[in-house]
C-alpha cells in the first residue's frame, strides 16, 4: 500500500459521521511505507493506534486478541458474513496472507487498558451480570463467561476473544446481534446458542458487569483448553 493510499484511506474514515471523532491519537510518520504499522493506519482511526480501542463504545479493543479470532473477523467482515459497511468496504479487496498479517500484529500488541467507564447498573443488575459471567445459568442452559472466555477474562487461543476492556454498549450490540441472527460464526455456533438464551434483562447485566472489570496483569489469551469447554464452538477447530 503507498503512502497515498494509507492517508486517503484515513482521510476516509475521518470525515465518517461518529468515525473521526473517535480517534485520539495523531497519526505518525513511517520511515517505510510499506510496513505493517503503515499499513494498518485504516484500522486505527477506529481502534486505536496500539488497537487499544477509543472512546466511542462501538469500537472495540482488539490489541491482544487471538490472531485466529481476528483473522476470522477480518475474513467475515470481507466476505460479508458480519455487516459494517467501513469495515466491509475496506477490506473488501484485500487477500488472506494480508488479513493474516494483520490479525498477527494486532494479537501481539499489549497498550495500557484505557479507564473503567463509571458503573450505570443498580446492584441487583450487577449482581445478575456477576453471576451469568461468572457461574452462568443452569437452567437456561447458560455457561459462564469464563469458561470460554478465561478466567480473567482474556479469551482462549485460538478463536475466543477476550472481554475486559470492552464497553458496555459494545458487548450489548454484539449478543443482541448473536441473538437475531446478524453475527455468525463456523457451526457449531456456541454463540448464537447461548445469546439466544439470553433475555435483553440478562444481555444488560452482564454486559454492565464486564465492562467493570479491571485490567489484568496479563492480557495474553489463554491456552487452547476444549476439555474444559461447556459448549463444541466451531471458532476452535
Amino acid at each position: 500500500m503507498t503512502r497515498l493510499q494509507v492517508v486517503l484511506i484515513v482521510g476516509l474514515l475521518a470525515a465518517l459521521p461518529g468515525i473521526g471523532s473517535a480517534q485520539s491519537d495523531a497519526v505518525p510518520a513511517f520511515k517505510d511505507v510499506d510496513s505493517i504499522e503503515a499499513r494498518v493506519q485504516g484500522c486505527v482511526t477506529c481502534h486505536g493506534q496500539s488497537g487499544q480501542g477509543t472512546n466511542n463504545g462501538y469500537f472495540p479493543r482488539i490489541a491482544g486478541k487471538p490472531a485466529g479470532y481476528l483473522y476470522n473477523q477480518l475474513v467475515a467482515f470481507r466476505d460479508g458474513t458480519r455487516r459494517y459497511p467501513p469495515m466491509n468496504y475496506l477490506l473488501a479487496y484485500l487477500p488472506d496472507s494480508y488479513l493474516r498479517e494483520m490479525a498477527e500484529h494486532f494479537s501481539k500488541l499489549r497498550p495500557p487498558f484505557a479507564p473503567r467507564e463509571a458503573a450505570a447498573a443498580d446492584a441487583s443488575a450487577t449482581a445478575r451480570g456477576q453471576a451469568l459471567a461468572t457461574a452462568g445459568d443452569a437452567g437456561k442452559g447458560v455457561p459462564a463467561c469464563v469458561a470460554c472466555h478465561g478466567a480473567g477474562l482474556t479469551g482462549m487461543e485460538p478463536g475466543i476473544p477476550g472481554l475486559v476492556g470492552l464497553r458496555a454498549t459494545y458487548i450489548v450490540a454484539q449478543l443482541t446481534r448473536w441473538r437475531v441472527g446478524e453475527r455468525h460464526a463456523a457451526e457449531p455456533d456456541c454463540m448464537k446458542r447461548i445469546a439466544s438464551r439470553l433475555s435483553d434483562t440478562d444481555i444488560t447485566a452482564v454486559a454492565a458487569w464486564l465492562s467493570q472489570q479491571a485490567a489484568p496483569k496479563d492480557p495474553s489469551p489463554e491456552s487452547s483448553n476444549l476439555v474444559r469447554m461447556p459448549l463444541a464452538c466451531g471458532s476452535q477447530r
